[in-house]
């Protein structure tokens, strides 16, 4: 037999093989394969995203931001099946066995609809970074909101947001970003656009078309890249008119070796050619004062000035340009007397001829933070009426230990308001209050609970000023949805790690227990 022969034998009998071998290996399912349980809000009819729906085998799925899951699981298909229904902040029926669940017949095409109520007084709308954001619902077939339902950036993760209205555009940046292809991503400051609404941007109850900055494989690329190694954090971001009248974005950088470690820090202007920060001053690592957390501005006294939350806003400088740069410009709101630094075993305190406290804004001091004032108070330097911050639930008068925050001015309430992340409560940094006051120094005295999260960390809060609706009856904020520092045993699959919106209905009825007292010092917009 030539070799040509045997090779014609050896093709013939291979495609009669094929030809006769049983199937072995499955299509994927299309959208008419999966049972879609759709997860609801009592309320509003709206999906509710990350709702966990378990099977009595412990399979765990999460719906997403659309309030959807596509189940697809061979053994399990067409034929009822039990699923546990939770979620941080709503709550499902118990049955008559105390089951928070319902069975289901899961039909290839169906439908099904489970509601849950709300109990938070916030609503979770949707996820904002991440893989997967509208996985389920591009597996059925629908449509999605927003233009990258499901990767974006190559980022699957992203940690603690800063927001800027930025020449006519919004621009996001974020901490340490993880991705698809290796465990470590980059640590030098993540960043992206997205146009504002009415001006091409999707209504904040939609979602947020992002545009990030990338590298050219497609990643989400360094936006504060330094020569020395370390992580390069951000906060304190302003825009502020430079010598020429030209906007600029600066902010606070961190040169950071670890969580707890930093190397050096100073101040960035942002490239607008190169789209990047770049360094332009360090600073000494003993400064009192400077762009650092959430900034706010605010016209007080006819001057405008940038407010900077770390969590409550008790440091500021005129919204100038040489006086970001300078260090002896800034302003601390402190009981310390004008120059003073901090001393636990001496403090300097600024007292009147009376011997009353003398709380006010004061060049170049240092700030008393609310551990500073415990300090104070608890060694008999301080009496108790006499601290200026005192934040408690209105509700049972506790004692409310804000971790971080972000404070706006508010048209609807005609006051400053407070989104914040609690050290502690039920879950560490997982809960989030609200507190308003007559300005934004404070005194803040009263806070109710919007938003809990079972064993879960949500830390850094941001509420979006310029995504107020109703005339600020209805604001949104975001938070940093994360295992860390929670000691939850397992991380939520494509939700941990990123950043998730909520709505807050200003008009809401449990938010009248909150209450303020008018301070001497006040603030407009």
């Amino acid at each position: 037999m030539t070799r040509f022969a045997m090779m014609l034998r050896a093709a013939v009998f291979a495609a009669a093989m094929l030809l006769t071998a049983p199937a072995t290996r499955a299509s994927a399912p299309g959208p008419q394969d999966y049972f879609l349980i759709e997860v609801v809000d009592a309320d509003t009819g709206r999906g509710v995203p990350l709702a966990e729906l378990r099977t009595v085998n412990e399979i765990r799925y999460f719906t997403d931001s659309a309030g959807l899951v596509a189940f697809h699981e061979p053994g399990l298909m067409d034929r009822d099946v039990f699923f546990f229904v939770s979620s941080h902040g709503y709550e499902f029926p118990k049955d008559g066995f105390g089951m928070r669940g319902k069975a289901l017949r899961t039909t290839p095409g169906g439908t099904a609809r489970l509601t849950v109520r709300r109990t938070n007084i916030a609503e979770r709308l949707y996820r904002i970074t991440g893989e997967g954001i509208y996985r389920d619902t591009v597996l059925a077939g629908r449509r999605a909101p927003i233009a990258e339902p499901v990767l974006n950036g190559r980022v699957l993760g992203q940690d603690s947001v800063f927001a800027v209205p930025y020449r006519g555009k919004l621009y996001w940046f974020w901490g340490d970003t993880s991705r698809e292809s290796y465990p470590l991503g980059h640590f030098a400051t993540a960043g992206a656009t997205s146009l504002l609404p009415g001006q091409g941007g999707l209504d904040p109850s939609v979602g947020i078309d992002l545009t990030y900055f990338v590298d050219d494989k497609g990643f989400s690329r360094p936006m504060a890249p330094l020569p020395e190694r370390g992580m390069v954090w951000l906060d304190g971001m302003v825009t502020v008119p430079d010598a020429s009248g030209r906007e600029r974005l600066v902010a606070h950088y961190g040169l950071m070796k670890s969580l707890g470690e930093r190397l050096e820090h100073g101040l960035m202007v942002y490239d607008d050619e190169k789209e990047m920060f770049e360094r332009v001053r360090r600073l000494d690592d003993d400064a009192r004062l400077y762009l650092q957390g959430q900034a706010t501005r605010v016209t007080a006294d006819g001057q405008a000035y940038w407010y900077f939350a770390e969590p409550y806003p008790h440091i500021r400088v005129k919204a100038q340009w040489d006086a970001l740069f300078d260090p002896t410009a800034y302003e601390a709101f402190t009981c310390l007397a004008p120059g003073s630094d901090y001393d636990k075993a001496a403090p300097a305190l600024d007292r009147d001829a009376d011997g009353r406290l003398v709380w006010g804004w004061k060049r170049n001091t240092a700030p008393v933070t609310w551990a500073r004032q415990q300090e104070l108070v608890k060694a008999g330097r301080l009496k108790a009426d006499e601290a200026w911050i005192d934040l408690r639930d209105a509700a049972t008068g506790k004692p409310v230990v804000a971790h971080r925050a972000s404070v706006r001015w508010n048209a609807y309430r005609e006051r400053w308001v407070m989104i914040l992340c609690e050290q502690g409560g039920t879950s560490f940094l997982g809960e989030i209050w609200y507190a308003e006051a007559d300005a934004p120094e404070g005194p803040w005295r009263q806070a109710v609970k919007v938003v809990t999260h079972d064993a879960y960390s949500f830390y850094n809060p941001v509420h979006h000023a310029f995504f107020d609706q109703d005339g600020g009856r209805v604001i949104y904020f975001e938070g940093t949805y994360t295992q860390t520092f929670s000691g939850a045993k397992t991380p939520t699959p494509r939700y941990d790690y990123n950043q998730i919106m909520y709505r807050l209905d200003l008009a809401d009825p449990r938010l009248k227990a909150v209450t303020g007292q008018a301070a001497e010092a006040g603030g407009t917009q």
